[in-house]
């Protein structure tokens, strides 16, 4: 698969700067990102690519006195394993209790909870701080024998965790092809190969019922979609969030309520935020 990679020069170059670059450029396709020494580079498959999509996003920056100048390059497709070697990924510690790293990492500290991701260009190595809250919450929980969705699943880290936590059975979604390949690729690598990925959004979840849903996705898809999650909730279950900032969480909440859905709690990483609801 071919990709474009757009590289961003920010003035000024802040963490609050790329996240929000970050989340306005995934809702127009782009599915990774990685900072730079002059702001991020995002990168997006060509059959996803819009230059007026680009445009769109850096228009309506909801950011002052801030300058972006960025430059577009289309990559063949490669082997995307070796790029993340060689520049990106290092493995990440949860809570003490989980690492996280890929098939090449050496010297890996014995933990509860060992996970292999090789991440390609999915989401969800743990790095980013949606993922670290989603892992840390994953932490707390007794999930033997409930049933799971990880929905938005990226690299199916959260699923394959929670399948380590004896969760069952468990299915995780994701729109994107390339997720559900690295999904499959990723379960197999943690001999979890019993969690069922499916290629999709949450139009396939009709009639499911879950016990524990994660949606670590965006804003806008998450207000779309609660009402769906509600109707696939007993009383009792749990639905965590992710994805949106701190200030989101009013809107966020006002849509929950409308479902019957009572907050719990949240968790907050660099002004990310996961929340968590039950059904009533």
């Amino acid at each position: 698969m071919n990709y474009y990679e757009l590289k961003l020069t920010l003035h000024p170059n802040t963490e609050i700067h790329r996240d929000i670059l970050s989340a306005m450029l995934a809702e127009v396709g782009f599915e990774s990102f990685v900072e730079s020494e002059t702001g991020l580079d995002a990168y997006v498959p060509e059959t996803l690519y819009s230059e007026a999509a680009i445009t769109g996003v850096l228009e309506n920056l909801p950011l002052v006195d801030i300058s972006v100048q960025y430059h577009i390059e289309k990559i063949p497709g490669q082997n995307w394993n070796e790029e993340w070697e060689k520049h990106f990924f290092e493995p990440i510690v949860i809570d003490e209790q989980v690492v996280i790293h890929s098939s090449f990492h050496k010297n890996i500290p014995p933990l509860k909870y060992d996970i292999v991701i090789d991440p390609k260009m999915a989401f969800g190595t743990g790095h980013h701080a949606t993922t670290s809250l989603m892992v840390s919450y994953l932490t707390e929980l007794d999930l033997n024998g409930k049933s799971f969705l990880d929905m938005g699943c990226g690299t199916a880290v959260l699923a394959i965790l929670a399948r380590l936590k004896n969760a069952g059975p468990v299915t995780a979604i994701d729109i994107d092809s390339w997720a559900y390949e690295n999904s499959l690729e990723n379960i197999r690598l943690n001999h979890t190969s019993d969690i069922r990925i499916l290629l999709g959004d949450a139009g396939l979840l009709e009639e499911e019922i879950y016990d524990v849903i994660f949606a670590n996705i965006n804003r806008n898809i998450l207000l779309q979609d609660i009402s769906v999650y509600a109707q696939c909730m007993r009383s009792g279950s749990s639905l965590f969030m992710s994805g949106f900032y701190k200030e989101d969480m009013t809107i966020i909440s006002e849509k929950c309520k409308e479902q019957q859905l009572q907050f719990v709690s949240y968790k907050e990483k660099e002004n990310w935020v996961a929340v968590h609801y039950i059904f009533c």
